[in-house]
This record gives structure tokens, sequence and C-alpha cells, in this order.
């Protein structure tokens, strides 16, 4: 009788023994805009540096701003390339969004300068939708001559306030 206990003690011990119990491990490898990895699975930025492509300094998707001439809201072929590149990581990575703010110098008046930040920024728009971007994905709004990057009334403080800034959500 205790050898039949003892060989049940002993089978009892062994069986609790050999279970081992694997951590669950969730599995967090992700592509898209949030994970600092692409949709093909590289990790983001160029040249290896390990910065993210929107706050990498020798990636175009580091320029945010597009700058006009006066009493204008045509896109320059100089910043094309630029917008273009900002549409296709937006096309690659469908939950990225961003806001085109409109912005104009001083002169004219508040109606004037809110219409005119409004073409402007609808006009990045247009190139981004055009380039593979979603509309769902792009607000543009105009702030007029409400938010100057440079104060004073000189030409070169205009030329840095005629422009169309590209702002990420969660940045």
């Amino acid at each position: 009788m205790k050898t039949i206990a003892g060989i049940l003690i002993i089978g009892l011990l062994s069986a609790c023994a050999s279970q081992t119990t694997q951590p669950d491990v969730e599995d967090r490898s992700t592509t898209g805009a949030d994970s600092g990895y692409g949709a093909d699975g590289s990790a983001l930025g160029s040249g290896g540096t390990g910065f993210h492509p929107l706050n990498d300094p020798n990636s175009i998707l580091s320029q945010r701003s597009v700058f006009y001439d006066f009493d204008s809201y045509t896109v320059k072929n100089d910043y094309r390339p630029m917008v273009i590149a900002h549409a296709q990581y937006l096309r690659d990575n469908p939950n990225a969004q961003v806001i085109l703010q409109g912005n104009t110098d001083e002169r004219g008046s508040r109606e004037y300068n809110l219409a005119l930040g409004q073409r402007r920024a609808d006009g990045v728009k247009n190139i981004m939708t055009l380039s593979g971007a979603r509309e769902s994905q792009i607000e543009a709004v105009s702030l007029g001559e409400e938010k100057p990057r440079a104060y004073g009334s000189s030409e070169s403080a205009w030329g840095e306030n005629r422009r169309t800034d590209i702002l990420y959500r969660g940045e």
C-alpha cells in the first residue's frame, strides 16, 4: 500500500514538474505611422539615422512650409516635390492626418486675408489628393494674418508670413 501511494505521489509530482507555463506574449509588431516602421516592415528614416522621416532633418518630410509670392496662392515648382512627398507619406500611412494652415502677410483686409489663406491651404490639399492622399486625411484651414512667423513690416517679414504650414496630428 505504501508503495502504491508513493508511486502515485511521485507520479503527481512529476506531472506537475513537467508542466511548464509559457508566458503570454503579445505581438506588438505593427506597421504604420505610429510604429516607426514602414508598410514593408523596414525601419523608417533615411540612411539608418534612426529618426522618424517626419523628424529626420535629412528627409524632405521634415520640410513643412510652402511659401508664396505676394497676392498669390500658386504653389511654386520648388515646393511641389515636398508636397508630393507628404502626400505619398499620407498614402502609405492611412492613419496619418494633417492640418494645412494657410497664412498671409499683414497687408489686405481681414476678410481678404482669410480668403487668400484658405486658397493657399486648398491649393496644397489639391496637390496632395491628386498625389494619392485621401481627402479625409487632410484638413485645410485659413489663419489669415493671425499667426505671423515674423513680425515687422518688411519684405522679408511678409515673405515669411505668406505660407501654408503642414502640421501632422499628434505631433
